[in-house]
């Protein structure tokens, strides 16, 4: 008989029944990649983790993130996850200002930010972005996705951008129109397919409205097996880079920049992110938030 306990955290929220969804395998000796790959689709949520002895002198834990579809070489919420989790078990030890993940990418820091022996924030470095050249095809992207092309934010272009994982940025002119959004995926594909990416495509808008988020969110990858994602990490180091970018925040705002995700799936998650630039060349990306454990349990199977 074999037996895998988990934990069961919400991530990128300070409350339960909010955030991203994880499980954390903390034990997974004996788990094959096929394997992790069924624990995954099993959970059913947008990602689990496994947590292995280092590979590397320079990591404290090697960690295989999961999506129901595919392993996955980095990702936010499973890595700001994984860290609460390890905080949770004592495997961090209280106080520890940063721990390194062995990831797909290679040696990932994470900074831990403490108020007693409790872990309240973490934050994930990730890689300096790579933007591809704007979409042309910017009435093809809009009916992808069921909307008009005038619903696309004036000004500012559709692009590919990578901090590790490729994603389609789309920026919509209001809240209203993320809202409105509806994934046709044989359209969507006939976008991103010469992008060189499946169909990961992450929209936003800017638009003000009365909170202190600096972009309201969606994302869909049906490539990967989610649907659409309550909170996306690896899709936020990219958003902070393409604001600053395109001059959407100054220098002061790219420290504190908010995306507020998964409010139509009423699973509401603030993701922070934190642009640091030399000149015009973008040099440091970081994308943190909190979590909160929900639960644990055990999978068994003989």
């Amino acid at each position: 008989m074999r037996d895998y306990r988990y934990l069961h955290l919400d991530v990128f929220t300070d409350h339960v029944f909010g955030g991203n969804q994880l499980a954390v395998f903390l034990e997974p000796a004996g788990l094959d990649g096929p394997t992790m790959q069924s624990v995954t689709r099993e959970m059913a949520y947008s990602e689990s983790t496994f947590v292995f002895p280092p590979e590397d002198s320079r990591t404290s834990v090697r960690v295989r993130i999961f999506t129901p579809g595919t392993e996955m070489p980095m990702a936010g919420h499973p890595t700001i996850g994984t860290a609460f989790a390890l905080a949770h078990e004592g495997v961090i030890r209280p106080g520890q200002p940063d721990v390194v993940f062995g990831l797909g990418v290679g040696p990932t820091r994470v900074r831990l930010t403490w108020d007693g022996d409790r872990l309240t924030f973490a934050e994930m470095q990730q890689l300096r972005p790579a933007f591809g050249e704007p979409v042309a095809a910017r009435d093809a992207v809009a009916a992808a996705l069921n909307l008009e092309a005038a619903d696309l934010a004036a000004g500012l272009p559709v692009q590919t951008v990578s901090c590790g994982v490729p994603f389609l940025l789309v920026p919509l002119a209001t809240r209203a129109a993320v809202d409105r959004a509806v994934v046709d995926p044989t359209a969507l594909g006939r976008v991103c397919g010469p992008l060189g990416i499946s169909d990961e495509v992450f929209i936003f808008s800017t638009e003000p409205a009365g909170d202190d988020a600096t972009a309201y969110s969606r994302m869909f990858a049906l490539g990967l097996g989610v649907a659409e994602d309550p909170a996306t990490g690896s899709a936020s180091g990219p958003l902070g880079c393409y604001l600053v970018r395109h001059c959407v925040v100054d220098a002061a705002g790219a420290q504190r920049i908010v995306s507020l995700q998964g409010v139509k799936m009423q699973r509401p998650s603030r993701v922070h992110i934190a642009i640091g630039r030399e000149g015009t060349e973008i040099t440091d990306v970081r994308v943190g938030g909190q979590a909160v454990l929900v639960g644990e349990g055990r999978l068994r199977w003989s």
